[in-house]
């Protein structure tokens, strides 16, 4: 997903979950080592997945998002509560997420 098109989403997906314009948002910008995993606490926190590589995984309560799998029928770029997100290269890749944080959630990360 784009980052314009994840700004362009936002609004209506927070709209649906009865959040109105009550949300902030973080553009969150991880650095992943070479077959790093790592964990995060999304709570009802939403991660948006922005333009990811092709070694990368994410795994949450909402789904997955990994190219190197077969049997999934849907990759999602939309994650919440607990993530996990892995880097399956040899080299240091990049990982870029947009936070939407309902005002309401006192876990900001």
């Amino acid at each position: 997903m784009t980052i314009e098109l994840a700004l362009e989403y936002i609004p209506n997906r927070m709209e649906e979950l009865g959040h109105g314009e009550k949300y902030h948002i973080r553009f969150r910008h991880f650095v992943l080592q070479p077959k790093e995993k790592r964990k995060l606490h999304a709570g009802n926190q939403i991660f948006i997945l922005i333009e990811p590589g092709e070694a990368i995984s994410v795994e949450s309560d909402f789904g997955i998002y990994d190219l190197s799998v077969d049997n999934v029928n849907e990759l999602q770029y939309e994650h919440q509560g607990e993530m996990n997100i892995r880097n399956y290269a040899g080299f240091t890749q990049h990982i870029r997420f947009i936070q939407v944080i309902p005002k309401n959630d006192e876990q900001c990360q």
